[in-house]
C-alpha cells in the first residue's frame, strides 16, 4: 500500500473512532421515560468497588474524575498471517516489552492487554485512550472499546501507531469508564472472551464454523 493509501485508511479508522466512540457515548440517549444515560464519577466508581465493580489491582492514584487509568502488561501479540481469514484461527507471535521500552512500527496491529482484571455488574464498561497517549499518535483500540454489562476478564487492546513510538510496561495506557443502564438485560456470557486470562486474538471463526469444523481445528496439531 502506498503512502497516500495508508493515510486514507488511517483517516477512515479515525472517523469511525470519532463517530462511534466520541460522539455516540456522549450523546444524551433518552428513553420513552425521559431518562438520560449517565457516566459514573470517580467517587461513584470507588463507592461500587468490591460490589458492582471490581478492578484488580486497584490503585486510588489512578482514579480520575470520571474514569480509572488501566496499565499495560509487558507482553504483546502480533499476527503472523499475511492475510487474516475470518473463518480460520489466526497465527500469532508473542513479544516481550522490555523495561527500557519497545518501539512500535507504524501501520501494524499489536494486541496487548491490561495488567488489571475487571468485573462489571449493573453498569456498561467502556475503555478509551488517554489524551496523552493519543497525542503521541497511538490508538489503543481500533473499534472495540465498547464493553458489555457482566464482562469479567482482562481487556485486550488493539494498538496501532501512525509513526514509531516507544512504549513501556506498566504505563497508564487507557481509561475505563462506566455507563448506567436501564431496561431488562442479561449479563454478558461468551465462550470466546469471558473470563479470559491472557491477550486474545480474534475468535470470530467460532461464530462462523460448524461444531464439526471447530472440533477438527481443535484436534489438528498446532
Amino acid at each position: 500500500m502506498d503512502k497516500v493509501g495508508k493515510w486514507v485508511k488511517l483517516l477512515k479508522i479515525w472517523l469511525w473512532h470519532y463517530i462511534l466512540l466520541e460522539i455516540f457515548p456522549r450523546r444524551r440517549q433518552q428513553t420513552k421515560r425521559g431518562w438520560a444515560s449517565m457516566i459514573l464519577s470517580g467517587e461513584e466508581i470507588k463507592a461500587n468497588l468490591g460490589n458492582k465493580i471490581i478492578i484488580e489491582p486497584f490503585d486510588e492514584r489512578r482514579l480520575n474524575p470520571n474514569s480509572y487509568n488501566l496499565t499495560l502488561h509487558n507482553e504483546l501479540l502480533v499476527y503472523e498471517d499475511e492475510v487474516l481469514d475470518m473463518r480460520r484461527p489466526p497465527r500469532t507471535r508473542r513479544i516481550l516489552i522490555p523495561e527500557d521500552g519497545l518501539v512500535l512500527e507504524p501501520f501494524r496491529l499489536y494486541l496487548g492487554r491490561t495488567v488489571e482484571r475487571t468485573e462489571t455488574h449493573g453498569f456498561v464498561p467502556m475503555i478509551e485512550g488517554r489524551s496523552s497517549i493519543g497525542r503521541l499518535g497511538l490508538f489503543v483500540h481500533v473499534t472495540a472499546g465498547f464493553g458489555d454489562v457482566g464482562f469479567c476478564g482482562y481487556w485486550t487492546l488493539e494498538m496501532f501507531a501512525i509513526h514509531p513510538v516507544r512504549i513501556y510496561p506498566g504505563i497508564g495506557i487507557c481509561q475505563i469508564f462506566y455507563h448506567d443502564i436501564r431496561g431488562p438485560y442479561k449479563e454478558y456470557c461468551s465462550d470466546k472472551y469471558q473470563n479470559n486470562r491472557d491477550i486474545q486474538p480474534s475468535l470470530l471463526y467460532k461464530e462462523l464454523l460448524s461444531p464439526e469444523e471447530l472440533r477438527s481445528i481443535a484436534e489438528s496439531p498446532p
